[in-house]
């Protein structure tokens, strides 16, 4: 006599939070690499013209953090040297919705003169503006 059972498998809970300075170290690896590619783009196709180019170089900062979020294993290049992902509490992996929501909590938690990311230090699950608002921890990988 076989018994059926309904057991539901769900991703284990972060436990490892990640704080304020390796993200920031993250990061800066991040905005260096797309600084260098955005510089060779508005080079080679805006002859220098950063102005020109800030429209492209906008769309290819988007689509890299959102794509790496949500595509590569919740891993930026930099996060990824450093050992941790982004992913939903939950434990499960970011989806594009919510690597949009965490993207458009990134630029509210920057203008906010960057308390929105400053807040990670202080904050007992190490958890920015953004990662509130897309409901998101940065775990060890």
């Amino acid at each position: 006599m076989a018994i059926a059972t309904n057991d539901i498998v769900t991703a284990p809970a972060p436990t490892e939070k990640v704080g304020f300075l390796r993200r920031l170290v993250a990061f800066i690896i991040d905005a260096v690499l797309l600084a260098i590619i955005n510089q060779i783009l508005t080079s080679a196709f805006y002859a220098g013209d950063a102005i020109a180019a800030a429209g492209i170089n906008s769309l290819l900062n988007i689509a890299y953090l959102i794509g790496m979020w949500a595509f590569a294993g919740g891993q930026t290049l930099g996060m990824k040297a450093l050992g941790m992902k982004v992913v939903k509490t939950d434990g499960t992996p970011v989806t594009v919705l919510t690597a949009l929501l965490r993207y458009v909590g990134l630029i509210i938690s920057f203008f906010v003169l960057f308390l929105g990311v400053i807040w990670i230090a202080f904050d007992k699950d190490k958890q920015g503006w953004h990662d509130k608002i897309a409901s998101t921890y940065v775990v060890r990988a």
